[in-house]
């Protein structure tokens, strides 16, 4: 969680949102990956697919069975249906998203047994430091808009 933690830091220099993710098969790092919807204009480009499609190309396939994905931030619907497309077999997050989580905050996704593969997922891992990134970023900012930073 540590290095997701560094790579949304990445994200945040960028102007990006920081959210950070990292794969990791057999205790080691595959692909990583950090929020750049803005700089790639790509609307698709949240951290766990930058980690997601990196970690396939690594691994040469779509299928990133037996892998963890940590990432600092409760996966969104999006990344919710990328991660189960490509049998990530666990998720581990920091933060939990109560305005569009898809591990259990606002829609339940990731652990549905109603799709063809289920992730087991924890949250919570770091969470004040990885809430604190995101509530730190979002405050500079509103700063920033309001000519106080």
């Amino acid at each position: 969680m540590r290095q997701a933690m560094s790579l949304a830091l990445r994200a945040a220099r960028e102007d990006e949102v920081p959210v950070g993710a990292v794969l990791v098969k057999d205790g080691q790092l595959v692909a990583e990956g950090w929020n750049r919807p803005i700089g790639s204009c790509d609307p698709t480009a949240h951290a766990e697919i930058q980690a997601l499609r990196a970690g396939a190309k690594k691994l040469g396939n779509y299928r990133l069975l037996d892998t963890t994905l940590y990432v600092t931030l409760e996966p969104c619907a999006m990344c919710a249906g990328a991660i189960i497309h490509s049998r990530v077999q666990r998720v581990v997050f920091g933060a939990y998203d109560s305005k569009g989580g898809a591990a259990g905050s606002v829609f339940e996704i990731l652990g549905t047994d109603k799709l063809n593969h289920k992730v087991a997922f924890s949250g919570g891992v770091l969470e004040q430091e990885c809430g604190n990134l995101l509530s730190e970023f979002f405050r500079i900012k509103r700063n920033k808009s309001t000519g106080r930073g």
